[in-house]
This record gives C-alpha cells, structure tokens and sequence, in this order.
C-alpha cells in the first residue's frame, strides 16, 4: 500500500553499504522509520532530502503494520541549511530532536508536536532568541505529553504555592506538603514566565526579551524536571554544555 505525507528528518542510520534507515517526524503518523535504498550513492534519486532537520513530501510503500516500510519518495520543502551551517544552532536543535525522539512514540500521531517542531526550526532558521525559543518548545511539548509541570497552584487542593516537588510534577502548599521531599523554589519572575511560554503561541515570543538570569533559571528548572521524567541525560544537552 502506497502512503503520502509530509515529514521532518530527525536522524538517519546507514544500513548495509548503500542504504539508510531514516526516522521522520510526520503529522499523522508521529515518528517514522522508513528504509531508503540506496541513497548514499553518487547517483542516488534522494539526494539531499535526506539530510537531517530537512522538511519534505514523502512518500512510502509498506503493509499498514509493516516494521520498516520502503521510501519511495522525497521532494524537499525546506532545508533548513542555514541551521546546519551554525554549529550553536544545529547543537540546540540536536537537542530538540533528541527530546521528541524521547517523549513521542512511534506510530502515534501529534499533529500539535509536528507543527511546534516545524515552527521551532523556522525560529532557528531565522536566528529568533535561541535560548527562549528552546525552553518555548520543552514546555509545549511537555505539555502535549502530558509531562508539562503544574506551577499555576497546588497539585492537590489548587492553594497558591511555590515549592516545586519534583517527584510529584507540581507545586504543594505547605499543608500537602507534609511529608514529602525537598522542595526546589520557583521564584515568582519565573513561574510567570512559564504561564506566558505555555500559553502563548511561538509568533508572539518575539515581544518578551527576559534578562538572561531569568532564562536560565527557567532552562534550568526545565531540565531538572525532564531529567527526573526520562531518568536519563540528554546527550546532546551534555554536548551543548561542554563547548
């Protein structure tokens, strides 16, 4: 059965001598392994399609169910070049990849995902506040997961609060509080700046400019969180931090 869609290179694998095995980001059908023959070679109809981060129209021949459907087809969209050329970029995006690669199952469509996905690249693409653009995209695909951490009141009866307990993904009052471990402080600058970037859309980011303190306090209290979710560092992260 032939299938059409559009789809975002998060990574490619070789396999055997000529081959690839290429993970897409899709719309209607989440994450995507597809096999592509041959593509390596000189003469390869694929081209550059394949190259990591490329946004293009698809198309793939496999049984419904099938493990690792055949790439018959891909005509490029976008690029993206310019974030492969700018080695801060592309780190910062290698780190929106591996994320979604974490939380989103394959198979399973987010049509949410793949439109904060795209935007963010375009953001990038356009050298739009790096920094503030990364944490936008963890906590609105946290949130599309399920994962998006509760400061907006206490997790349990809804009182105000701003002790953020890690184990349980949400603030406590003093009184629900009892009992559990300790806290991590959310200042008030913060949790206001998590409300804007959860509910705001990523076009309108570009009227806030936070100090760089109050980012990284938030960045920070991100990666703590999606740290403990995962139980696991986030290579590209430890990458990023290392340069």
């Amino acid at each position: 059965m032939l299938h059409r869609t559009e789809g975002l290179v998060l990574r490619s694998f070789p396999f055997g001598e000529a081959d690839l095995i290429v993970t897409y980001l899709t719309p209607d059908m989440g994450i995507l392994r597809l096999f592509a023959k041959s593509p390596r070679k000189t003469r390869s109809r694929f081209g550059s399609s394949l190259e990591p981060l490329t946004h293009a129209k698809i198309s793939f021949w496999g049984k419904e169910h099938a493990s690792l459907p055949k790439l018959t087809q891909s005509d490029i969209i976008s690029s993206f070049q310019g974030i492969r050329d700018s080695m801060d970029h592309f780190f910062r995006v290698s780190e929106i990849v591996e994320l979604t690669l974490h939380f989103l199952p394959e198979r399973d469509s987010n049509d949410k995902a793949f439109a904060l996905f795209l935007r963010t690249l375009h953001h990038f693409h356009e050298g739009t506040g790096e920094t503030l653009v990364l944490a936008h995209y963890k906590i609105k695909l946290l949130r599309y997961v399920g994962f998006a951490p509760k400061l907006d009141g206490c997790g349990r009866c809804g009182q105000r609060g701003n002790h953020f307990y890690i184990a349980h993904g949400t603030v406590l009052c003093e009184k629900c509080a009892s009992g559990t471990d300790t806290p991590m402080r959310i200042p008030v600058a913060v949790s206001a700046l998590y409300r804007d970037l959860l509910t705001w859309d990523i076009s309108k980011i570009k009227r806030i400019k936070p100090s760089k303190k109050l980012l990284n306090e938030l960045s920070g209290f991100l990666d703590i969180h999606i740290h403990y979710i995962l139980s696991t560092p986030i290579k590209s992260k430890v990458l990023t931090c290392s340069r």
